[in-house]
């Protein structure tokens, strides 16, 4: 598969050609990559008008993922998670309210979508909260949520897979959703690669209108790097304005670093990456395998992850984490109750047998696990309202009664505890607690 930003880029640096243009290091090293990194010069495209060598590799990218339109971010997901949220509401039949029923374990991006987009979302909560980051949806509890609504919502947006590696029921929610009469638009931050395993099990192979992916997450591209996918299926106005809404949201002044490594990957996944990925899934396989009869409390994932429940394994998160460190390994995240650990092909077999050798054997008992409230606050002020208003910021524990401003989280995964608009409650406190959450943003009195 050609790769023609990649190919102009280096063409560039190579011409010899004086740079009196942006950017200001005029391709001399610095940090030694600066030859690569240009702007929109002539024959380089641009990213959101693009009909030139840009346009073509999203194409071929199109072509890999198997979607009607895939459209490069250089500003992560989070900027993909506005734009397919702005493409749902526009989309939404005339008189409908703009409403997005979500699960709660959002990121926190969804909220600044919410304020700069003014909708209203309503949450799916789940049944039992383990984890923050967690949260279950079944087919059956859609399909009650939505038909409890007076209209169907501009679309139902889910995280999956969610931080700690669980995946949602893609292709049965889906069916829910379009029976309804809304869309499905899935934040994939964290599953680019699942269009490669076999068979296939990315959010577009099983239903879903609208999806965003970090590529940058599991796929060897620079950070920032992500794709807006629009499902095969998806009302038509998607694809024509997708560009559109992710300019709405972008910076004028993409990296082309970032756009030449995911036109890079493109040759990478057409060449053996299927067959590397395969191989990587099977050592994890393996590894949680021999983790489990060593005494550790493995939890269930996506293929590419590896979770260990601390709590039951007679430990914490961080303490686990701490314990990897001195093998020679860092985590993905850690906290309380669980480790997390990402790998991708890149990684060798050495990495993966670090983490084997250094959690060792483990006979501790379990630790007991709190049950965790569900902070299902009292919404005063819509997020819009919230996050524009006058705030202040002030001890976690001194919040009970106060109006959130920005979204709380523990960052990482940024998925908020307490909700701009809601009134801090109980149940919000105890979490902020139990996170290790310090300080909040209020709505000024």
């Amino acid at each position: 598969m050609d790769t023609p930003i990649a190919d102009f880029v280096r063409a560039y640096r190579d011409s010899g050609v004086s740079r009196l243009h942006m950017p200001g290091h005029k391709g001399r090293d610095f940090l030694g990559c600066e030859g690569l990194d240009i702007t929109e010069v002539r024959g380089a495209d641009a990213l959101y008008e693009a009909e030139g060598i840009i346009a073509q590799s999203e194409a071929n990218a199109g072509a890999l993922f198997g979607s009607a339109g895939t459209f490069y971010a250089a500003g992560g997901s989070s900027q993909c998670v506005r734009a397919m949220l702005y493409l749902a509401l526009t989309g939404r039949p005339r008189g409908s309210p703009p409403v997005i029923l979500a699960g709660r374990n959002a990121h926190k991006a969804f909220l600044y979508a919410a304020a700069l987009l003014d909708f209203e979302p309503r949450w799916l909560w789940p049944e039992e909260s383990g984890s923050l980051c967690a949260c279950p949806v079944s087919p059956q509890g859609l399909d009650r949520a939505l038909a409890a609504m007076p209209a169907p919502p501009a679309a139902v947006y889910l995280t999956s897979p969610d931080y700690l590696g669980g995946t949602a029921e893609i292709a049965a929610l889906a069916e829910v959703c379009h029976a309804r009469g809304t869309v499905l638009a899935v934040d994939n931050a964290h599953g680019a690669y699942l269009r490669f395993l076999t068979p296939p099990a990315h959010p577009l192979d099983l239903g879903a209108d609208l999806c965003c992916d970090s590529a940058h997450k599991t796929l060897p591209v620079l950070t920032g790097g992500a794709y807006f996918h629009i499902g095969k299926d998806a009302p038509a106005g998607f694809a024509e304005n997708a560009r559109a809404a992710l300019a709405l949201f972008g910076s004028t002044s993409p990296s082309y670093l970032t756009l030449a490594s995911l036109d890079l990957c493109n040759g990478y996944l057409a060449g053996d990456y299927a067959a590397r990925l395969a191989e990587t899934v099977e050592r994890l396989a393996a590894l949680r395998a021999a983790l489990t009869a060593a005494g550790w409390a493995v939890a269930a994932s996506d293929p590419l992850r590896l979770t260990l429940d601390a709590a039951s394994s007679g430990d914490t998160g961080t303490g686990l984490a701490e314990r990897l460190r001195q093998g020679g390994v860092e985590c993905e995240n850690a906290d309380r109750e669980h480790l997390v650990l990402m790998a991708t092909p890149e990684n060798s077999g050495e990495d993966l047998e670090r983490i084997r050798l250094a959690l060792g054997q483990n006979d501790r008992p379990a630790l007991p696990r709190p049950v965790l409230p569900q902070a299902r606050g009292e919404r005063v002020l819509s997020v819009r309202q919230a996050l524009f208003a006058p705030h202040e910021r002030i001890p976690a524990a001194a919040a009970l009664g106060r109006v959130c401003a920005a979204p709380t989280v523990a960052c990482p995964p940024a998925i908020p505890i307490a909700v701009s608009g809601e009134r801090i409650g109980r149940e919000a406190l105890a979490l902020l607690e139990h996170y290790g959450v310090e300080t909040v943003d209020v709505v000024r009195n």
